[in-house]
């Protein structure tokens, strides 16, 4: 297993980042924590957890192994693959995750897409007592390093849909997120920022 990589950052989109590993580059699909973290030319860790399918070798990335363990502990519930298990940690800490779990609040977890109340329903079923005490109850995303890595103006809108469309949501409901952030993009144009606050409105819808 690759537990964690170290390197140069060579690029960051809204879902990914290529990180240069002893000049191989390493495409990881990372968390909105984890991409907050990366700056684009210089050095960057995360910790990653390497997904096996016949036809493919996938690597994801996370803030901490706290992330990367929820990730995997996550998958062990019936219909939660990576796909998924990430969209969680996108919308959700780690933290408000465990207590969306140990509270039994299934809407919560419905706000992730691709879950549905019987979703939800079963995972609190399959993982409540499995996973560790919530630290914290607010439920807030980790703060954000709004100095990471901004791409040209306008060129983010683009990428905060396509992200969020690859972490679940329609496209119709991509693009209203992305309309509803517009005005913060004239105090920064990066793209983990403002997927990272997109993220927050669809969640709250």
């Amino acid at each position: 297993m690759i537990a964690f990589l170290t390197g140069r950052v060579a690029a960051r989109g809204a879902t990914s980042a290529v990180i240069d590993v002893g000049g191989v580059g390493m495409t990881v699909r990372c968390t909105p924590a984890a991409l907050s973290r990366l700056h684009v030319g210089e050095e960057g860790t995360v910790a990653t957890s390497l997904v096996v399918r016949e036809d493919s070798l996938t690597l994801f990335g996370f803030a901490d192994d706290d992330e990367r363990t929820l990730f995997e502990q996550v998958q062990t519930a019936s219909g939660i693959g990576p796909r998924i298990a990430l969209a969680m940690l996108a919308v959700h800490s780690p933290d408000s995750l465990r207590q969306a779990v140990a509270t039994e609040d299934t809407a919560a977890l419905t706000r992730v897409p691709g879950i549905g109340k019987k979703g939800a329903q079963r995972i609190v079923l399959e993982l409540r007592g499995k996973l560790d005490a919530p630290v914290t109850t607010d439920g807030t995303l980790p703060p954000v390093d709004t100095a990471a890595g901004a791409v040209p103006n306008g060129a983010w809108r683009g990428q905060v849909v396509s992200g969020l469309v690859n972490l679940g949501w329609s496209a119709k409901d991509a693009e209203a997120a992305a309309s509803a952030v517009a005005a913060e993009a004239e105090d920064t144009n990066d793209v983990a920022v403002l997927l990272r606050s997109a993220l927050r409105r669809l969640s709250r819808a």
